[in-house]
């Protein structure tokens, strides 16, 4: 990043007296950067996953105990596909307050909200002590954690891709998705260790509670890092950013009108929409498979074919583990081959590698069911996270970045990770079989690899241009 404060800042618009130094940051501020990226996504994802895991293995008892079990899951993972409704709102909602007034102010009220409506949930009564009202104060704390969550991925990785070096961003981008990975392993961590350490009566009326109440903690240590997190350079930068807060295009068309030029051209002229789908497409494979893998799998093992719980929840931990060096690995990749190559050619194998590996799962073998399912979250899930991070945020603009980037994470959630589950428990019930999956897989990673074939590389772009790659 540039460290000349003799210039006018690009956030000064022509025609103005309002001259500024270039924003500058340093190591440190990178670092705190990178530190409240991971730990922010860390803990979107540690929310969900508790509640994905909970949905799967307890929830239809402890919330819709009167039905059968085949419908208990449905309802469940019904619950768990209303927040991602909600987290459509918030992306609209605070993706454009964040292009508009900042990253940083945006991260500090979706960390909060996330990490309220997590806590209580673990004080909820169940339907046993309040009848339907559960279910009802289930789904609202639901949506609230949607909204909240719908800009944290997002927002938590603008703010890290704009602060990253040019040639370091795949890498550096990455760490949202350790963020990921580490909030996924923690979650199934404490439910592996619950599973082992709890009776199934201890679980359902008291252990469930645990790691939903304790994440009150993490909240409280990441509202505070936030609070000393200096806002993103990129938009300081933008040039139609003055005084932190940038002008509506009202505002832009006087100034041009009074300067007799155009201060913005390219980025307000340009035509929207094709970067928008083309990242909705690359959005797809991965969200599709993490809701397939992570979510309904861990349900589908314990409920349909009635194996130990433990079991699935080890396999997304032996998964999470192994990503800690698929993601840097694969960000390293993007950076050094660009980004479109690596998405192909990961799309692709999970193509080839889906039905194998589902078969795997259902073969009876817990060894083989371990081996599948960490072969499938690293190469179908996380591996496309990592090239996600940072391909989604440089195919747009700095004006929309923030907006489009959480629309496009948020309706591609709606698409395939929400409406997944419930599509899968339902075709595997009047199927009985398990080749919906893996067909449910090929389809989502077919979708991203045809999206790759035709986005253009952006390894390098300059993320401070107004205008869409594309």
């Amino acid at each position: 990043m540039s460290q000349d404060t003799n210039e006018p800042a690009k956030g000064a618009v022509e025609g103005t007296d309002t001259l500024a130094a270039k924003p500058t940051r340093s190591t440190r501020d990178l670092t705190k950067a990178a530190v409240s990226g991971w730990l922010g996504t860390a803990m979107e994802f540690m929310d969900f996953q508790l509640y994905s895991l909970a949905a799967a293995i307890v929830f239809n008892r402890i919330f819709f105990p009167d039905v059968s079990p085949a419908i208990g899951l449905i309802a469940a993972m019904a619950t768990y596909g209303v927040g991602y409704v909600a987290r459509l709102v918030g992306a609209i909602y605070f993706g454009r307050m964040g292009d508009r007034i900042g990253r940083k102010k945006v991260l500090f009220i979706t960390i909060a909200m996330m990490g309220a409506s997590t806590t209580l949930i673990g004080a909820l009564p169940t339907y046993d002590a309040i009848g339907i009202l559960a279910p009802i104060l289930l789904v609202a704390l639901r949506l609230v954690q949607g909204f909240g969550a719908g800009a944290e991925i997002a927002g938590a990785t603008v703010m890290l891709v704009e602060y990253a070096p040019d040639k370091r961003r795949g890498l550096i981008g990455s760490l949202v998705s350790l963020g990921t990975n580490s909030g996924t392993l923690a979650a199934s961590g404490i439910w592996a260790i619950l599973l082992v350490v709890l009776t199934d009566d201890q679980l359902v009326s008291w252990g469930w509670r645990i790691p939903f109440l304790a994440s009150f903690f993490l909240m409280l240590f990441a509202i505070w890092l936030r609070s000393n997190l200096k806002e993103s350079p990129v938009f300081e930068e933008r040039a139609d950013v003055v005084d932190g807060v940038a002008l509506t295009r009202d505002e832009i068309d006087k100034t041009d009108a009074e300067t007799k030029e155009s201060v913005l051209e390219s980025g307000l002229k340009q035509r929207k929409g094709r970067a928008f789908f083309v990242a909705l497409g690359l959005r797809f494979g991965q969200a599709g498979n993490s809701g397939l893998i992570q979510t309904f799998l861990v349900g589908y093992i314990a409920s349909t074919l009635l194996l130990d719980k433990s079991i699935a929840t080890t396999a997304i931990v032996y998964g999470s583990l192994l990503g800690f060096v698929t993601i840097p690995v694969i960000g390293i990749l993007g950076d050094k081959f660009g980004r479109r190559p690596i998405y192909m050619i990961l799309s692709a194998a999970t193509m080839v590698l889906a039905f194998p590996l589902i078969y795997l799962v259902t073969s009876g073998n817990n060894a083989t069911l371990v081996i599948a399912v960490v072969l499938a979250l690293n190469i179908g899930v996380l591996g496309l996270f990592s090239l996600e991070s940072v391909t989604m945020a440089e195919l747009f603009g700095a004006r929309t970045r923030f907006t489009q980037l959480a629309l496009a994470k948020e309706i591609g959630g709606i698409l395939a990770t929400a409406i997944g589950p419930l599509m899968a428990a339902t075709l595997t019930a009047v199927t009985g079989s398990w080749w919906p999956i893996a067909a449910m897989l090929v389809v989502y990673s077919a979708i991203t690899l045809v999206s790759a074939y035709l986005a253009p590389e952006t390894r390098g772009r300059d993320l401070v241009r107004l205008d869409d790659a594309i």
